[in-house]
């Protein structure tokens, strides 16, 4: 790859957003100083020193600095606001940068706003011709290349009806069968690729594959890590505007998981250091408590019947060490703490995890766990929880929400006659902090190389085994 040449080469560029607190200070900005500049050359007096501006600067990109070649295949991360679209904009060449310079040899496809080109009173085929003519192609080349990009796209006879009539996802199937199809030599690609259904996007990555065996560049911007390791060969981590690792995608995305968001040091409670992380339930309640930071919950919003409010949380490694970056297979240890403010009958605390598309992919409590729960948790009290759970999970960001319930104490005497129909009847929701917080799951380690120890969103149980007949 070093023997190729290079295709993109950003030097030190930034961009910045000059921000006005209203439209009569814009006025002003333009202009107040132009008019004393004006009075200085009347008054034949030099330029003073810098005049007052009337807006704030927001830097969106700041010195980042990098280099694709021929055939390479260069990831964009980062979190929302990082810098990741103004600096694609930057390369598509629909934005200046402030400062720095770029320097782009080929036809660019930026797969940015999919279908931005489309009429939505022409048909499919008027907006393949218009949009491909716009991508720089002849109306000869369009025609060579229709039967292909209609057979790409696969909407049927939809594509003789106005767009306008299109599904969401029939839009997109042709906007980016058009983009595909101009041959390229460098191709952009932001988040478009996680629209559509599976079958389709797997059509995408097979288009882009071939498109990087001829010789293309394609920048591929993505939040789901898996797409990144698998498909880059490097990749730039941006936050606030700066590059903070620029290298193999797999090194990368490692750092994009440790890249958590700033909690303010008002929200933080530290335990003395001399406690020991409880390691059971006797430890619990004799109100030992860890030696962690514990983020403040009390001001959170929070749902239940108000006979109770969670104070506190905290999310930890086996170690008993604040950590929300684990890999396949590591435990995470919950530690958190409801208070009560009336009596509440058989209290029993819970998590949910939900992955990024907000599915739950596990949830527990106290009652499912076969846990003891307590008969009562009176008024001003507090009780403390530690859970436990083995992440046997595939690799992406999750969240999680905290939880207590409380059934009636006859009911906690039969608990075990009761079946889980009878349960979710008579259980009541105590208080629920939803998006109490976040964590990453990253590719498990074994022997000092990373794996992927399963396929999926969860590990099962089970077992494999293999016998030749000859």
């Amino acid at each position: 790859m070093s023997s190729e040449p290079v295709v993109i080469d950003v030097a030190n560029i930034g961009k910045c957003y000059e921000i006005y607190a209203s439209p009569r200070d814009r006025l002003k900005q333009l202009i107040v100083p132009a008019l004393r500049a004006r009075l200085r050359r009347l008054a034949n007096t030099p330029s003073g020193g810098p005049s007052a501006n009337y807006f704030k600067e927001f830097w969106a990109l700041r010195d980042v600095s990098f280099r694709v070649r021929r055939g390479e295949t260069f990831g964009i991360i980062g979190r929302n606001g990082s810098g990741k679209s103004t600096l694609l904009q930057i390369l598509a060449g629909t934005l200046a940068p402030t400062t720095g310079n770029v320097f782009v040899d080929g036809r660019i496809a930026a797969l940015l706003e999919l279908g931005s080109g489309f009429n939505p009173e022409f048909t499919g085929r008027e907006n393949v011709f218009l949009n491909g003519q716009i991508l720089g192609l002849s109306q000869k080349e369009v025609q060579a290349r229709f039967e292909e990009i209609a057979g790409f796209a696969d909407i049927g006879e939809f594509i003789e009806q106005p767009v306008k009539t299109y599904s969401s996802g029939m839009f997109v199937r042709l906007a980016f069968a058009v983009q595909a199809h101009i041959d390229a030599s460098i191709v952009i690609i932001d988040e478009a690729l996680a629209v559509g259904d599976i079958f389709f996007r797997q059509k995408c990555y097979a288009r882009l594959a071939r498109l990087r065996e001829s010789g293309a560049a394609i920048l591929l911007v993505s939040h789901a890590m898996t797409e990144i390791e698998q498909f880059c060969e490097r990749a730039v981590l941006l936050d606030k505007g700066r590059a903070l690792f620029i290298g193999p995608s797999t090194e990368a995305t490692k750092h994009y998981y440790l890249v958590s968001k700033s909690v303010s040091p008002s929200t933080l409670q530290t335990a003395p250091a001399s406690e020991s992380l409880p390691k059971h339930s006797g430890d619990i309640a004799n109100g030992a408590m860890p030696p962690v930071v514990f983020v403040d919950l009390a001001s959170r919003p929070q749902i239940g019947n108000g006979k109770a409010k969670c104070l506190r949380m905290a999310l930890c490694n086996s170690e008993g060490e604040l950590c929300n970056s684990f890999r396949q297979g590591d435990t995470a240890v919950f530690l958190y703490e409801f208070q009560f403010l009336e009596d509440v009958s058989a209290p029993m605390c819970g998590i949910v995890i939900f992955n990024e598309k907000g599915v739950i992919v596990h949830g527990k409590n106290a009652w499912q766990d076969d846990s003891d729960i307590p008969a009562v948790g009176v008024v001003g009290s507090r009780i403390f929880c530690r859970q436990e759970v083995t992440l046997r999970l595939g690799p992406g960001e999750y969240t999680f929400e905290l939880g207590l319930a409380s059934v009636q104490e006859s009911e906690l005497m039969r608990r075990d006659a009761m079946s889980h129909n009878e349960w979710a009847a008579t259980y009541t929701t105590v208080c629920v902090v939803t998006a109490a917080g976040r964590f990453s799951v990253d590719f498990a380690i074994r022997n000092g190389v990373s794996v992927l120890s399963h396929h999926g969103v969860a590990d099962l149980p089970g077992s494999i085994a293999m016998e030749i007949v000859r």
